[in-house]
């Protein structure tokens, strides 16, 4: 089941260079949030560190220990030369029963084929990944969502270069899986359809500007906020250094060091 998640002053960035910077908040259990903000903002960075796949530069992450956490990266970051088919691709969701070396049972196979099927992808497990279409592509990749069958659900961009058709449908399983008690978060751009389908919205741009009911973020205030905030990942940001944990404090630190040598 899921459970809450807890961010603690949390800062991430790439080689101590910060790109978020102090975070603080509770991602509810079974919260559907949309995380929102210009380009480069930090949202896929804060997306990653949830996942796991960034090591916080100052701060803490909470709750997610004894939670399965399953990640959608962009499209654009996917090696899609690599001679696999769909069904291959999609089965991967299942390297939590298995192994990335293990076999899949008749009943695991099969299982990929409904999931196949529930993104309107029948009969394409024998195609080659790298054949599909970008629509066919989001499709595969939610299909191995579904087989993680993870508590948490990251998704970076998940409708980004894809039909509305095959926007409505993929957002109907996201709609499901938070039905189903799930935590889903996911990176978008469409205010229109964050409004429309996402009770709770995290807006960023490389700070927190206003995390709540997403009626209550998207005002213009907040979004004229947006139009004053720097829109590319700075190489020369400060690098953050550790700090020892003072008295009375149970962690770390950190600051941002002036020079750098």
């Amino acid at each position: 089941m899921a459970a809450p998640i807890t961010l603690h002053d949390v800062t991430l960035g790439y080689d101590g260079h910060p790109a978020v910077h102090h975070v603080s908040g509770v991602i509810e259990a079974g919260a559907l949030l949309a995380v929102v903000g210009p380009n480069g903002a930090g949202k896929s960075t804060l997306i990653k560190g949830l996942a796991g796949l960034l090591k916080p530069l100052g701060g803490r992450i909470e709750g997610l220990a004894g939670q399965r956490v399953a990640y959608l990266p962009q499209q654009a970051t996917l090696e899609r030369g690599f001679p696999i088919t769909v069904g291959e691709f999609a089965a991967m969701g299942l390297w939590h029963e298995c192994g990335a070396f293990g076999g899949y049972s008749a009943a695991q196979r099969q299982r990929v084929r409904q999931a196949l099927d529930r993104v309107g992808l029948e009969g394409h497990a024998r195609q080659p990944l790298d054949t599909l279409s970008g629509g066919q592509l989001q499709r595969t990749l939610f299909a191995r969502l579904m087989l993680q069958d993870a508590d948490v659900l990251l998704l970076d961009e998940p409708f980004a270069a894809i039909d509305q058709r095959t926007t409505d449908e993929l957002l109907a399983l996201l709609r499901q899986w938070h039905a189903q008690g799930k935590t889903v978060l996911a990176v978008l751009h469409d205010l229109h359809q964050v409004r429309a389908a996402f009770p709770r919205t995290l807006m960023l741009a490389r700070e927190l500007l206003a995390w709540g009911d997403t009626d209550a973020v998207l005002t213009p205030a907040t979004l004229g906020r947006l139009q004053v905030m720097p829109e590319v990942f700075d190489d020369h940001a400060p690098v953050c250094q550790a700090v020892p944990a003072g008295p009375g404090h149970d962690h770390a630190g950190h600051r941002h060091a002036e020079h750098v040598k």
